[in-house]
């Protein structure tokens, strides 16, 4: 019973770590799941935008003082519109996930909601990869 205690008590204590893509495993990812041109978007400009907001760290977030809302995952979805936080004031949840959901190494859920950002017109703003 004491090693079950221990053990139970060294699995709480192991720190989560993030799941940080190289580029081209990335590319592959996305290719894979239908990114390459999705929205008008190419590839190599997801895989930027990916690179530039979160450096491909899967469990990056950036809270936003101005908004009261956060960042969240690889492709830095806000709290605001797109996912579920339980604090970002006025969110709008269009992805219908909570906002931890995009902090997984497994990208699938970030890519399924990254889609549904990208097709509102407002969705996807500051992403300059094609210039």
């Amino acid at each position: 019973m004491k090693a079950l205690l221990t053990l139970g008590i060294f699995l709480l204590s192991v720190t989560v770590q993030a799941k940080v893509y190289e580029r081209c495993e990335f590319a592959r990812i996305l290719k894979n799941n239908g990114m390459a041109g999705y929205a008008g978007i190419s590839l190599a400009s997801w895989v930027c935008l990916a690179k530039h907001e979160s450096g491909y760290n899967t469990q990056s977030t950036t809270y936003h003082s101005e908004s009261n809302s956060s960042h969240y995952g690889i492709f830095q979805i806000n709290s605001q519109y797109g996912c579920d936080d339980g604090k970002t004031p006025r969110a709008v949840n269009a992805c219908g996930i909570p906002c931890n959901a995009l902090l997984q190494d497994n990208i699938t859920q970030a890519i399924q909601c990254v889609k549904k950002v990208a097709k509102d017109p407002q969705g996807i703003q500051g992403c300059n990869c094609d210039a």
